[in-house]
Formats: structure tokens, C-alpha cells, sequence
């Protein structure tokens, strides 16, 4: 159960406030009471609540220093990052300063101001811990990893109060990346076109936004986790297949999409998350099962196309 009192006129620091996760996060935050601050490379928008917003590039360390000396906050969520799993070589140096780089300078000035906790972005495309082959998959899961490890050094060298949270595939409303799998599936369905996929045969474990911000904030509060990794998933794997097979019967369902006509990406993530692990750590368990969390995009995706709102074909 999150003690959303505790966050009350908390001074939070939420950056890449204007994505998808950092949004529903900056909502919660604020609607507790806290004093929110949002970074972001991109302008503020309305649906982002926040006391303060401050558009910088994590890039920047004197920047960035200048921002955590004004705001010297008590909790510092880290949700910037450039997402994309392509294997393409040009994502390598996007991946590098928008992920590792942006983590490293904000460990470093977060360590010199101070701070009651900062949590970290994992992701379930790094190499599976303790594994013997650990070979990053991409260009995004190597800067992920890295940027893992070096959590995990400034808490062990310099006593950084950090938490890594490794999410899995995260999805629900809001989410505007009209490339990823569960956006662009609904918008071609409740636009009457057919979706062009791959085999769909990978297993994902799907984890629904709502509850995946009720992770964050309850690792914000959690005694005995700091210097940790914990997992956010549902603890279970679901084809893509499958998925879009739902969204087929609660949108559209005369269509028929197509399977195959995509290749399929190489050294796909086949991973669950350990939601055990995590319940003795946080008490927190995913509440939302995967067919409500669809219907919730279907009607958040719908609403949007009958406003003409920016952001959909």
C-alpha cells in the first residue's frame, strides 16, 4: 500500500517528465502534494503537472548542477532516456549520450548536492544478471547496463542512495510513440487498417503503466532497498500474438492482421520478471490485468482520434 502522505511538500525531481512514464509519474507525484520539478530536452505540455519545469539536456553537467543547486531535491526519479531497440549501428551514439551519459552526470551532481534517494531506469533488455554470456542485445540495453553499473558503483564507492528499477514492457495511455508495438496496433485498428507485423511470436511480460508509477513511488519510500535492483513486471510472459489478437476482439474485430510481413528483430529479450522478489522488497504487486489495461488504451487512443488531437495520424 503507497503511503502517499509521506510525499507531501517532498521536493521531487522527475527528469524526462514529458515522456510517457515520467508524465503518469509527475501526475501522481503532484496530486500527493509534492513539489514536483520536471526536466525535459522538450517544452512542457499540458499534461504534465509539475511545480516547476525546466527544459535542459541531461548532456549538460554545469547545467545541470546549476538546476540541483536551486532545487536540492529529496527525491530524484530518473525516466530520460532515448528509447529505441533497434539493432542499427547510428543508434549507437544517440543511446550512448542520451542514456549513459545523462545517468553519469546526473549520479555525479546528485552525489555532490545530496539527496534522500534516486531511482534509476532499468530495463529488461539489459543481459540477464549473473549470466555467462552477458552481451548486451543492442545499442540501447548496452547503455542501460552500463548505466546500471555505474549505479551500482557510486552507491558501493561514494555511498549514492540509489535504486535500479528494471521495468518490463511498459505500456497504457499516453504513450505517443506511434512505433511501439501496442500504439500503432490500436491506431491502425480503430482507423480500419491492417496491421503489418512480425511473426509475433515473442513473449513479452507486459506491465501496465498505472502500476509500474506505484513501483516508483513505493521504492521511494521502502526501507532496506537502496543500492538494490528491483524488477516491475507482471511475472508473466504474453506473445505478441497474443496482444494483438486482444486488441483485434475488443477494436475491430473484422480485421485480420498480418504476421510475418516484418522480420523478425535478432536476439530478442525473452525475460520475467521476478514480482516475488519484489513483493518481500516493496509489497507491491501489478493490479491491472492485461485485458483492462487494453481496453484502457483502445479508449484513450479512440478519444484522442475523435478530438483530432496532435500526436495521431
Amino acid at each position: 500500500m503507497i503511503n502517499t502522505a509521506q510525499f507531501y511538500g517532498q521536493r521531487a525531481l522527475v527528469t524526462g517528465a514529458s515522456g510517457f512514464i515520467g508524465s503518469h509519474l509527475c501526475r501522481r507525484l503532484h496530486s500527493a502534494g509534492a513539489e514536483v520539478h520536471g526536466i525535459s530536452r522538450n517544452e512542457k505540455t499540458e499534461d504534465v503537472a509539475c511545480s516547476r519545469w525546466w527544459q535542459s539536456d541531461l548532456g549538460d553537467i554545469g547545467d545541470l548542477r546549476h538546476i540541483l543547486s536551486i532545487v536540492k531535491p529529496d527525491l530524484v526519479f530518473h525516466l530520460a532516456s532515448h528509447v529505441a531497440g533497434a539493432r542499427s549501428m547510428d543508434l549507437v551514439l544517440p543511446t550512448l549520450y542520451s542514456n549513459l551519459l545523462s545517468t553519469v552526470n546526473l549520479l555525479m551532481a546528485v552525489t555532490e548536492t545530496g539527496c534522500k534517494r534516486i531511482l534509476l531506469t532499468g530495463s529488461l533488455e539489459e543481459p540477464e544478471p549473473g549470466s555467462s554470456w552477458a552481451v548486451p542485445s543492442s545499442p540501447y540495453a548496452a547503455a542501460k547496463y552500463a548505466s546500471s553499473a555505474y549505479g551500482r558503483m557510486f552507491h558501493a564507492l561514494y555511498q549514492t542512495p540509489i535504486v535500479i528499477l528494471r521495468l518490463f514492457m511498459v505500456y497504457g495511455p499516453g504513450q505517443k510513440d506511434l512505433k511501439k508495438l501496442i500504439p500503432y496496433v490500436t491506431l491502425s485498428l480503430l482507423q480500419g487498417h491492417t496491421p503489418n507485423l512480425s511473426s509475433g511470436i515473442r513473449k513479452v511480460d507486459w506491465v501496465f503503466v498505472d502500476d509500474v508509477v506505484d513501483g516508483f513511488l513505493m521504492a521511494a519510500q521502502a526501507e532496506g532497498v537502496v543500492g538494490g535492483t528491483i524488477e516491475l513486471g507482471s511475472g508473466q510472459l504474453v506473445s505478441v500474438r497474443t496482444v494483438v489478437d486482444k486488441l483485434v476482439e475488443i477494436i475491430n474485430p473484422n480485421l485480420i492482421p498480418t504476421f510475418g510481413t516484418l522480420p523478425d528483430r535478432a536476439f530478442e529479450q525473452e525475460r520475467v520478471a521476478n514480482i516475488a522478489e519484489t513483493y518481500a522488497k516493496l509489497r507491491w504487486e501489478p493490479e491491472t490485468t492485461l485485458e483492462a489495461g487494453l481496453k484502457q488504451c483502445a479508449d484513450w487512443y479512440r478519444d484522442r482520434l475523435r478530438q483530432g488531437i496532435a500526436g495521431t495520424p
